[in-house]
């Protein structure tokens, strides 16, 4: 298939086009991650509440868990952040050679993310992103002007922030006891899960008072531990777009090839210790806020290594059709994971193994590839993404080829 034209925002030619296909290729590459680790909380009340299913307790699903906790928990919003940021570089860019004002359209378009999330989070899924994206992007518009280095030192700062927070923690619990609950608080949380699971099964407006109720356990992770983290791969995102480090892909093979070589066996380690070790500490999270962005820079670093090579090439192409149109692929994996697993579509949630919600992830992600690459030889971009657009710019942007 021939690939769409792609608009060079800066006006360089060619290698931006190699540039924005690599990022709209990272972009399908982190949709599956995302997934991954969503969709565990679709399939069961339990999962929030950070418990194992009753209903899953063979081995299989321990095995399938712990894969997910290795390779895809706290890594893959971590890499959609960072593409949130880099992408700020180039709507910048944009900007600037049309001669048009960012500041009103890039506000517009928050707004229209925080409407959109704020709509999936109550209908659909109360982990939704686009509520920290369209606050956080507030924030990053602030810092605009900053330099790559200053950005990389502020992003430095606030993941360990957060990690000395956790260690403190840690210690805490080290001295004064166990973080592990009593045997009643387990039974309540127990309690807690099976009436979330009872819920969902229920119809639309049981699924949307469990989401408003779940919320309010999700919200204190969110604003104190996934968005500094999130702002922190931003940040880094800006830093990497300002010196657009995937213009000349040749010069920086090197970088990357460091980038790997330390971060998988940093990272790695770092999962391996979040995996197994002990549930009664906060030792292992601790680690894993530490590891976990260079596992991420890793992953980054072999996808736009392999993207360089005539099999990577035509991955990065199959990759980067659903990236071109994630917001509509994010959101549709929302709705579809409601549809297979809530009573408002086929009520699977708390009856389907473990692995068996992987395969059902893996099914999902093969449709939007498959999807994605009809709707792309058809349209210049996904449906959700001609709605904010339009919204954007307040004009009707064109949608057929």
């Amino acid at each position: 298939m021939t690939s769409p034209a792609r608009t060079d925002p800066i006006g360089r030619g060619g290698p931006t086009t190699a540039r924005l296909t690599d990022v709209d290729a990272l972009r399908g590459f982190a949709l599956f991650g995302i997934l991954m680790v969503n969709i565990p909380f679709f399939a069961s009340g339990y999962t929030l509440l950070d418990l194992p299913d009753p209903a899953r307790d063979a081995w299989h699903d321990g095995v399938a868990g712990d894969v997910v906790r290795f390779f895809f928990e706290s890594k893959f919003y971590l890499l959609f952040s960072f593409l949130f940021g880099y992408s700020f570089t180039l709507q910048l860019d944009s900007a600037a050679a049309r001669g048009v004002d960012f500041a009103p359209r890039f506000l517009r378009r928050l707004c229209g993310l925080f409407l959109l999330g704020a709509a999936n989070a109550v209908l659909l899924f109360y982990g939704d992103i686009l509520l920290t994206y369209a606050v956080l992007g507030l924030l990053l518009f602030a810092l605009r002007g900053i330099s790559p280095r200053r950005a990389l030192w502020v992003a430095g700062i606030i993941t360990g922030t957060i990690a000395l927070v956790f260690l403190a923690l840690a210690l805490l619990v080290a001295v004064f006891g166990s973080a592990a609950p009593t045997a009643s608080e387990q039974a309540a949380m127990l309690a807690d899960g099976q009436a979330s699971t009872e819920a969902m099964r229920g119809g639309l407006g049981s699924v949307i008072g469990e989401r408003l109720d779940s919320l309010a356990t999700a919200l204190p992770l969110i604003l104190f531990f996934q968005g500094p983290l999130a702002f922190s791969a931003f940040l880094v995102g800006l830093a990497m777009g300002k010196r657009r480090m995937s213009a000349d892909p040749s010069s920086y093979q090197g970088r990357l090839r460091t980038v790997q070589l330390v971060g998988f066996p940093v990272g790695l380690a770092g999962s391996l210790y979040y995996t197994f070790g002990s549930d009664d500490t906060l030792f292992p999270d601790t680690a894993h806020i530490v590891t976990a962005p260079f596992l991420t820079a890793a992953y980054v670093a072999t996808l736009l290594r392999f993207f360089r090579t005539t099999p990577g090439a035509r991955l990065a192409e199959v990759l980067a059709r659903p990236g071109r149109m994630a917001l509509t692929n994010y959101l549709s994996q929302s709705l579809l994971c409601v549809l297979i697993f809530t009573g408002v579509g086929l009520g699977l949630v708390g009856r389907v193994p473990y692995a068996g919600v992987i395969g059902i992830a893996l099914v999902i992600y093969s449709v939007q590839l498959a999807w994605s690459a009809w709707w792309m030889r058809r349209f210049r971009m996904g449906p959700v993404e001609w709605l904010l657009r339009a919204f954007t710019h307040l004009e009707r942007p064109a949608l057929r080829q």
